[in-house]
């Protein structure tokens, strides 16, 4: 499975945001990488350079190469609705996303290798793969055998309650994605209609 493995504080730099990790060093070094760091004088962005740096920040945030992250975009735009809020749906429908915002894992990758491992179950049913898209109603579980591994349940530190479209239950290892959250209440930074903009030309 192709994912980005570069150096993570590089890409929080480019954004100036922790898109990646903790951003612990964007404090100490928040220039954006290059020769020169802030002494090298930058441009102000064109219309189709902030469009493209959002859809890049967006990318990194979930996870998605440009091919899937595509995919997703025309799905979106299938759906009734305002495409750029239905396109943040689809990726927070993620399953890889979904056990992070659970807080089954601590970030996203270690979310994505939970699934890619095969320790989480949708429905009683095994699914190895981070993309798949979670319905409403679906039962996301750690299944019965990674139960028992300390060194996994020593990660889960629950839902945060501000993630209201899912529900966790601590004691039986499982939560429920009750619905499709609504654009106000992702927290990411994320100017989706930049996105749409981007991919309409």
């Amino acid at each position: 499975m192709a994912r980005y493995n570069g150096p993570k504080t590089k890409i929080s730099r480019i954004f100036g945001e922790p898109i990646l990790g903790n951003g612990k060093w964007l404090g100490k070094n928040s220039n954006p990488p290059g020769q020169h760091g802030a002494a090298r004088k930058r441009k102000t962005l064109g219309e189709y350079a902030l469009q493209l740096k959002e859809k890049q920040k967006a990318k990194y945030t979930y996870g998605v190469l440009e091919k899937q992250f595509r995919n997703t975009f025309e799905e979106a735009n299938r759906w009734k609705g305002v495409t750029g809020e239905n396109l943040i749906k689809l990726l927070e429908a993620r399953l890889d996303n979904t056990v992070f915002r659970m807080g089954i894992a601590p970030s996203r990758p270690a979310a994505r290798q939970l699934v890619s491992h095969k320790h989480v179950t949708v429905n009683g049913e095994v699914v190895n793969i981070p993309s798949y898209t979670l319905k409403p109603g679906d039962i996301v579980a750690l299944k019965e055998k990674a139960q028992g591994n300390s060194s996994l349940t020593s990660q889960i530190r629950g839902r945060n309650p501000k993630f209201t479209w899912l529900d966790w239950n601590d004691t039986e290892k499982r939560g429920t994605f009750i619905t499709y959250p609504e654009r106000e209440s992702v927290p990411e930074n994320i100017k989706e209609q930049l996105i749409v903009e981007l991919y309409s030309k």
